[in-house]
């Protein structure tokens, strides 16, 4: 703090702090990043092009020549008369021009994100993975690393060439981005491979995520009309459970992933229905599962079958396809209009069909129209089939429907 009688110090201008926050960030920065950076920087200042091994060698001397000077003239010299007198020296000054901060932070995107995708790369994914697995262990939280890999992506390329490989790995980020919660992050990592880090994230939450993904990346792939089944397999490893270390934890995922690939696909290729938000619209339709939520919803467990007798559409469920998204805690409700309008609470959705609470099953009949209310989407007429009743302790019943389509 300056004392009262001391000649005040000159307020740096917008510029050199500008400057001044570029030497800090640079740093910050891994050689060849910082040399990627430079060279557009010195191109755009003193339109000169030096390589990437130049431009990190002038910005050395320029800092070091700036260290000269302050200390021989006993105050701090401005980086912008530094930069002049080094690039001066050498002949290459022309036109000095300052670049913009739109353009640093523009080349400091570019650095950090996959090209092809917009997803960020392999350097940010080992830079995160690093800071999340911390954040994990500080607060004693769950941290789920997941490891895709685009199957038969070789296969597009040579079928139909590399612009349709190169649309099929732009559509694999678009259904990540679109899937996943703000509190996640995706990276493109290798040619085919992508990872995904799931903060506050066990086992199964991960595992249904990523069932999720695979069936939404194949619905999307449905209009490209493709000959060959791409689709994405998935590798998971949960800290602390699987490993405590990153690499530990990379090369669980990574197993798993081949584990996957070796015992074939337990997800099936399902397409899913066309939601219909209009209640004018035919009851033909089935909703898809609500997007994933800030906790990625539980599987819940089976009705159990009956032992004693042999199976009936009635008694239990037909052998479950699909996976099932808890409502439980939510205001899901349908309003069935068969004999006389009731509501039933929704308890469970998923592609396949719905489950629904009852005081009278009974008044129910075999296939019936319905408006479905679930959190988030908007309301959707359906037509279902019921499947099996369960009687519950409560004295109300469990009534699980199929959508009829």
């Amino acid at each position: 703090m300056a004392q009262p009688g001391e000649p005040s110090q000159p307020q740096p201008s917008s510029e050199e702090s500008f400057l001044d926050l570029l030497v800090e960030t640079l740093e910050g920065l891994e050689e060849s990043v910082r040399g990627q950076f430079l060279r557009q920087f010195f191109r755009t200042l003193a339109q000169v092009d030096l390589s990437e091994s130049q431009s990190n060698e002038y910005w050395r001397l320029i800092l070091q020549r700036r260290r000269e000077l302050s200390e021989s003239i006993g105050k701090r010299v401005s980086l912008q008369a530094v930069m002049v007198d080094v690039l001066a020296s050498t002949s290459f000054l022309r036109v000095p021009i300052l670049m913009e901060y739109e353009e640093f932070k523009k080349l400091q995107i570019n650095a950090a994100t996959d090209a092809l995708t917009g997803l960020y790369n392999r350097r940010l994914f080992d830079e995160y993975c690093d800071k999340e697995l911390n954040r994990a262990k500080r607060y004693s939280h769950q941290l789920a690393v997941v490891i895709l890999d685009l199957h038969r992506l070789k296969e597009v390329n040579d079928q139909h060439g590399h612009l349709k490989g190169d649309q099929v790995l732009q559509l694999a980020a678009s259904t990540l981005r679109k899937t996943l919660r703000s509190s996640d992050f995706a990276f493109r990592i290798g040619g085919d491979e992508f990872a995904l880090l799931l903060p506050q994230t066990d086992s199964e939450q991960a595992l249904t995520l990523c069932r999720r993904l695979r069936v939404q990346y194949e619905a999307e792939l449905g209009p490209m009309s493709l000959n060959i089944p791409a689709t994405l397999d998935f590798g998971v490893s949960i800290f602390p459970e699987d490993a405590e270390k990153k690499n530990d934890l990379l090369a669980m995922a990574d197993k798993r992933l081949y584990q996957l690939k070796s015992e074939g696909r337990v997800a099936p290729r399902v397409i899913p229905l066309e939601l219909r938000p209009s209640r004018e619209a035919p009851p033909t339709q089935a909703p898809a599962p609500p997007p994933v939520q800030a906790v990625a919803p539980k599987v819940e467990p089976e009705p159990p079958r009956a032992a004693s007798a042999p199976p009936t559409a009635a008694s239990y469920p037909e052998k479950r396809k699909w996976e099932r998204v808890s409502l439980a805690g939510t205001k899901a409700y349908a309003v069935i209009s068969e004999g006389g309008q009731k509501t039933a609470k929704v308890i469970d959705l998923s592609y396949g069909g719905v489950s629904l609470l009852l005081d009278r099953p009974e008044e129910v009949p075999q296939q019936f129209s319905a408006v479905l209310h679930v959190p988030i989407l908007p309301p959707v007429r359906v037509v279902l089939r019921r499947a099996y009743a369960k009687p519950l302790e409560s004295g109300r019943t469990r009534l699980g429907c199929s959508f009829v389509s």
